[in-house]
């Protein structure tokens, strides 16, 4: 199940984020080098859940929140699921709840930032169609790692 994210998630979204990006980025990140910024984490949530421009929605399976995602206007800002539930099609429901929403809205087109060496993303991206869009940008986290860009089109 699917559904709208309450304002006062911006923990329960920031662990999502947490368990999810330890997981994948341990080889870009690694966290007894680079401890985890939850606190940037979570207050970059409680933005989204604050602002009127972005939406975050919230992936449930028996009760418990698995996933959550945030978007706006032609942006998917973020895609994260707990590892327990990799694989399960609880990405995939996310995936396409966006997606869907944005073409509701009118967006001609959704862009995406995926860091460069987030393999498993970058492949769940491009099975769904996205393409790499030429631009690139520098993490400001250390070691400040690159995101590369992805446009899908909606129409």
């Amino acid at each position: 199940m699917i559904r709208e994210a309450r304002g006062e998630e911006a923990e329960l979204l920031a662990g999502i984020q947490r368990d999810a990006s330890v997981a994948a980025f341990a080889h870009v990140f690694p966290p007894e080098r680079y401890p985890y910024p939850i606190d940037d984490v979570r207050q970059r949530w409680e933005e989204a859940l604050a602002s009127p421009e972005i939406k975050v929605v919230v992936a449930e399976e028996d009760g418990a929140a698995v996933g959550g995602a945030g978007y706006r206007d032609e942006w998917l800002d973020g895609l994260y699921v707990v590892p327990g539930y990799w694989g399960k099609g609880v990405g995939v429901e996310l995936h396409d709840h966006v997606l869907d929403r944005l073409r509701e809205r009118g967006s001609p087109q959704c862009h995406l930032w995926v860091l460069e060496e987030n393999h498993r993303a970058r492949r769940f991206y491009q099975r769904r169609g996205w393409q790499e869009n030429g631009t690139t940008r520098v993490v400001p986290f250390p070691p400040n790692p690159i995101d590369v860009g992805y446009t899908i089109e909606l129409g």
